[in-house]
């Protein structure tokens, strides 16, 4: 579905070299890294946001580089950090926003915008703060919210950047499992950022580790999350054995004697 093909880029340093990663229909990719990787910079490039300076991006074989931003829009979906807006828009107005590539000539919302609008809302447990201004959730909240705002856009791939920060322990699971969901059923493909290690191994197909801008290994759970690889990502001891019950990998901070 999404191909990146020897990606490099730069600010005023080098950020990203040689990176070569897919995402397939129907799976989650998660993309570990310590701050500063290029994590969030590789989901800009992604998107179309960021033009790499070498490299690829295919979007079910189609370099989005020849696409229009609505074009992309209808295809793909980023969720970024919660901030704010400039705006004093409620929740919902707020998610009606993602139907941008899909209304009429007109750029009014009709009734079907306002149900796929809700629904998404519903989906992502944040229907009961609707009408709450935007501004004024907080930023678990808000977070809930800027999925719903993707979910709206019914985008074929979804580039979440931390969805799951600043929400509780209930609501990370609830997202990564609901996100699971639609990947099976839907065949969509997700590339997810995150610091949540334990929750990527329970809920990506594949784990892709970067650092220092370079793949250090992309495969499955069981195949790079080893103690060994995962702490020269992170540059700490760590513990990885087997959860009791799912039997995916389990990684503990060693501690100190």
């Amino acid at each position: 579905m999404l191909e990146l093909q020897n990606i490099n880029f730069s600010y005023q340093r080098p950020v990203l070299y040689g990176i070569t990663l897919e995402v397939r229909a129907g799976e989650i990719v998660a993309l570990l890294g310590p701050n500063g990787a290029g994590k969030s910079t590789l989901l800009g490039i992604a998107h179309g946001a960021l033009k790499p300076q070498s490299g690829d991006v295919l979007f079910e074989g189609q370099p989005i580089a020849g696409l229009s931003r609505r074009e992309v829009a209808r295809r793909m979906a980023l969720v970024a950090q919660s901030g704010e807006v400039r705006f004093p828009l409620t929740a919902l107005e707020y998610v009606l926003t993602g139907r941008f590539a899909h209304v009429n000539a007109l750029g009014f919302d009709s009734p079907r915008d306002v149900e796929i609008a809700t629904r998404a809302l519903s989906d992502t447990d944040a229907i009961h703060f609707a009408e709450r201004k935007f501004n004024e959730l907080s930023s678990g909240e808000r977070q809930r919210v800027l999925l719903s705002r993707a979910l709206a856009q019914e985008p074929r791939l979804l580039l979440l950047d931390e969805p799951t920060a600043n929400a509780d322990i209930a609501h990370q699971i609830s997202l990564l499992s609901f996100v699971r969901g639609l990947a099976r059923e839907k065949k969509l493909g997700a590339m997810v950022v995150t610091h949540e290690i334990n929750l990527a191994a329970e809920f990506a197909d594949r784990v892709a580790l970067l650092k220092n801008g370079r793949l250090l290994a992309v495969g499955s759970p069981r195949e790079v999350m080893m103690a060994d690889l995962l702490g020269q990502l992170f540059e700490t001891p760590l513990l990885v054995d087997e959860h009791p019950l799912s039997g995916k990998p389990r990684i503990s901070w060693m501690g100190t004697k």
